[in-house]
């Protein structure tokens, strides 16, 4: 007899219409049909000899295609009389030690830096990422980056509007005279002043777009993301909201900057008060489990949320939003994705949530 070992790494995620076979060492996905997973989970209590018993000839064939295919794909191995007991399952547990893991801040003002340095000592932040309003100049982002210098910070992203004097003598002093930065990304520029090469500490990249805080939210295949932490992440807590805190233009501390509620203000109110607020975490362990359409998707551990926007027409019984995410166009009940700017509710629900 022969049978089947699944790889403790490759991760089944059951859809509607499809399954999604993840591998977490090598951190990609791919889509496969139904009928696979049905194989898959029968080969775990029994061998491959008993269940082709089952089978018509032509079914036979197809059976040992997909084992092929598993093979072929390094999912799995195959022994003789047992299955191999010498590899213990992943656990599929996350913790981080920090109280707040990510920090998102649009900012006006760089005072405002100055203001956060000790919250993000004492509450452990590991990535702090700035929408800044207003074009930085030179010495802005080594000011930034200097407060963090010595902090357990371990990276800043910056988005930043272009302006003129954003050469490659500007980027390459950047380079010298930064630690902490990690992605710089400018916005609103018509033309790149320079090829970006990948020479640099930090990713560099140039954006036409007038980007807007409002454009976060979007639900599409290129950003989904298959890394081990990412996964575990969404398979216990909230991807989008679990240890993660932001301030607005405004100085509001809320769990996104584009959220509604507030736990006070940076101007008043530490980040440690705002998080002791009993509201704070409430949506910190809605997994997409738990979440209409989204739990019946293949995509759901790969994928972000956003609480932000959704079409708010679903409630648990806790009273959180659970409807799917407002900017999301696919239909995981038939495996197609739409357009949802051209659906003339969601823009409709997107222009409100905007103007508010």
């Amino acid at each position: 007899m022969n049978y089947f070992n699944l790889f403790s790494n490759i991760y089944i995620t059951k859809g509607a219409s499809r399954i999604l076979i993840s591998d977490l060492q090598r951190n990609v996905s791919e889509l496969y049909p139904l009928e696979l997973y049905v194989l898959i989970e029968d080969m775990k209590n029994q061998s491959i000899e008993d269940i082709l018993k089952d089978y018509d000839e032509e079914s036979k064939a197809i059976i040992h295609e997909y084992i092929s295919l598993l093979l072929e794909k390094e999912y799995g191995f195959i022994t003789e009389n047992d299955w191999d007991r010498n590899f213990p399952p992943l656990s599929y547990e996350y913790d981080d030690p920090s109280a707040i893991t990510n920090l998102f801040i649009e900012m006006e003002d760089i005072e405002i830096v100055k203001k956060i340095k000790s919250s993000v000592e004492n509450l452990g932040i590991k990535h702090l990422v700035i929408y800044s309003l207003k074009p930085l100049t030179i010495n802005e982002f080594i000011e930034i980056d200097d407060v963090f210098k010595t902090s357990v910070l371990a990276g800043i992203e910056i988005f930043s509007p272009f302006h003129k004097e954003t050469n490659l003598s500007f980027i390459q002093a950047l380079q010298k005279n930064t630690v902490r930065i990690y992605s710089l990304i400018f916005y609103n520029c018509s033309k790149p002043p320079f090829k970006a090469k990948d020479e640099y500490r930090f990713s560099l990249n140039f954006l036409k777009d007038d980007l807007k805080l409002s454009a976060c939210g979007k639900v599409e295949l290129k950003y989904f993301n298959t890394n081990l932490p990412k996964v575990l992440e969404a398979m216990n807590h909230n991807s989008c909201l679990y240890k993660k805190i932001g301030i607005d233009r405004n100085g509001s501390i809320k769990n996104c900057p584009l959220m509604i509620e507030s736990f006070g203000n940076i101007r008043n109110n530490s980040l440690e008060e705002a998080i002791t607020h009993p509201d704070f975490k409430k949506y910190w362990n809605l997994t997409k489990d738990n979440i209409e359409t989204c739990k019946d998707c293949e995509f759901r551990y790969v994928c972000t949320d956003c609480r932000a926007y959704t079409e708010n027409a679903e409630k648990s019984k806790e009273g959180l939003n659970v409807s799917k995410p407002l900017k999301c166009g696919y239909n995981p009940y038939t495996g197609d994705w739409e357009d949802w700017t051209k659906n003339p509710l969601k823009q409709k629900i997107s222009h409100s949530l905007e103007l508010k």
